[in-house]
């Protein structure tokens, strides 16, 4: 049970990773963007690739508006949020093997490791909506993959602005159950 109690304190002060997720917005806002310019696809790619290092910096800025306490350092949990994050890097092998052997569907790859990696959130946060996101996630980029190609894939990145903009509305639905409870 204590468990519980540590891992609802998470889910509650720091706002189930909201401040993180509407990062995630703006940078596939920005990703959206850029493959919706009339530039090569390798380059699309490596412009992505550098949206990606707002990441963290805009997630800390956009934490402190919301005041969402990420790093709770009285928490034994509080530094996993972190490592679970930093987890999606060992994923980007994958996404360079797709740059480099098949550039255009590097935005798909990209896309379904983010939406993959939201999954351990769940049990972090102890929040269902990842637990189901995440899967959906992957499942419809995956899908769009199938049938988009070339000039369309800046449809990939809208889709992911809005399933993470439906994860985020769960996880204040969530977040304010739990913070009711208290």
């Amino acid at each position: 049970m204590e468990i519980t109690r540590v891992r609802n304190e998470l889910s509650v002060k720091g706002k189930n990773g909201v401040g993180f997720l509407l990062s995630a917005v703006v940078i596939w806002s920005m990703i959206t963007i850029i493959f919706l310019q009339p530039i090569e696809t390798h380059q699309k790619n490596i412009y992505m690739l550098f949206s990606t290092g707002l990441m963290f910096p805009l997630s800390v800025g956009i934490s402190s508006l919301i005041h969402a306490d990420w790093r709770l350092k009285n928490n034994p949990l509080g530094d996993l949020g972190l490592y679970l994050n930093l987890a999606q890097v060992i994923y980007f092998p994958i996404l360079f093997w797709g740059i480099i052997t098949s550039p255009s569907d590097a935005i798909l790859f990209f896309a379904i490791i983010t939406g993959a990696h939201f999954f351990p959130y769940g049990w972090f946060y102890n929040a269902k909506p990842f637990y189901v996101m995440a899967p959906i996630i992957s499942l419809v980029i995956f899908f769009l993959g199938l049938y988009l190609k070339g000039e369309d894939l800046w449809l990939i990145p809208l889709s992911m602005i809005i399933l993470i903009l439906l994860l985020i509305l769960w996880l204040i639905i969530d977040y304010k159950r739990k913070s009711s409870m208290k």
